[in-house]
């Protein structure tokens, strides 16, 4: 019993780190016409305020899977609150018809794929998986970081 307690415990505490320390960057494919969006612009976007880019083009967000500790990490730099805050927030839009929650995927590798195969998909990702096929428009900092 005590073994499994430290290995929990071990465990969270890694887990812990890496959310610290992580530096999540928004995404979008290398070709789109914007290189930048504000954070008030992806706030719009991913809570279902915006469609498009200010460009025009159409804006779809992806999210990781539920449980994940980027996404939990994204919500919390974006704007400053929990899952089950943004999950109660999408149950009354979806509730009353008003919009829909940004898609989900199942991993980090298909996020970046989606992102890199479709111009109008954007998902957040820890910096150092950034590769050629996508842009960062938006950098998330940890707020330890820098």
């Amino acid at each position: 019993m005590l073994k499994t307690l430290l290995g929990l415990l071990f465990f969270l505490m890694m887990a812990w780190g890496g959310i610290v320390q992580a530096d999540l960057v928004l995404i979008a494919n290398a070709a789109i016409a914007e290189n930048t969006i504000s954070r008030e612009e992806a706030i719009n976007i991913y809570m279902g305020r915006l469609r498009r880019f200010p460009s025009g083009g159409a804006a779809q967000p992806l999210d990781l899977p539920p449980g994940g500790a980027e996404k939990a990490l994204f919500y919390r730099l974006l704007v400053n609150k929990d899952l089950s805050d943004i999950d109660a927030y999408w149950a009354r839009l979806v509730f009353s018809g008003r919009a829909a929650p940004p898609r989900t995927v199942g991993s980090l590798a298909e996020a970046i794929e989606r992102v890199a195969k479709e111009p109008h998909v954007i998902a957040y990702i820890d910096r150092t998986l950034v590769d050629k096929r996508v842009k960062i428009i938006l950098e998330l900092p940890s707020k330890g970081a820098h």
